[in-house]
């Protein structure tokens, strides 16, 4: 098996074996990776290479917006009204090539990804007896379950 193969067999050994809270922090994780490499690349003019960065935080994003259960709790509706303001802006940054307004997006989705993974931790650290007494719906089901594209690149 080549590299390549072994590489993607990995990822998506890893995908398809987590937890859902494992599946959020890693979407945030690689939504916060793309927005940094967009920041960068367009900062040094190269709009093609920000372009494909964008576009995957787009796709994460929605992947985030599609699987979040805005019955789950209080913020969720909230949470929901940043996911679509992320797009917006997203796909503002992207057109305007404005590394400024990409790196305030990344300010924005940065907290919430130290959230999650601290949630998660929690998560995990419950005991049984916790967990059955407060289950934890807003990771949702099978996020990132049905993108193939989570951490390519």
């Amino acid at each position: 098996m080549n590299y390549a193969a072994g590489r993607t067999r990995y990822v998506d050994d890893s995908i398809s074996t987590a937890s859902p809270a494992k599946l959020l922090t890693m979407l945030y994780d690689r939504l916060v990776l793309d927005l940094q490499r967009a920041e960068a690349e367009q900062q040094v003019g190269d709009r093609v290479a920000a372009s494909a960065h964008l576009v995957h935080a787009q796709e994460i994003v929605h992947e985030l917006a599609a699987t979040l259960d805005v019955d789950a709790w209080d913020g969720a509706a909230r949470l929901m009204s940043v996911y679509m303001f992320l797009i917006t802006e997203l796909v503002g940054a992207n057109i305007s090539g404005d590394a400024d307004r990409t790196a305030a997006c990344r300010e924005l989705v940065e907290p919430l990804r130290d959230a999650w993974h601290q949630a998660a931790r929690e998560v995990a650290a419950a005991t049984p007896l916790e967990m059955a007494a407060a289950p934890v719906r807003a990771f949702g089901t099978g996020v990132a379950a049905s993108s193939g594209t989570v951490w390519e690149g």
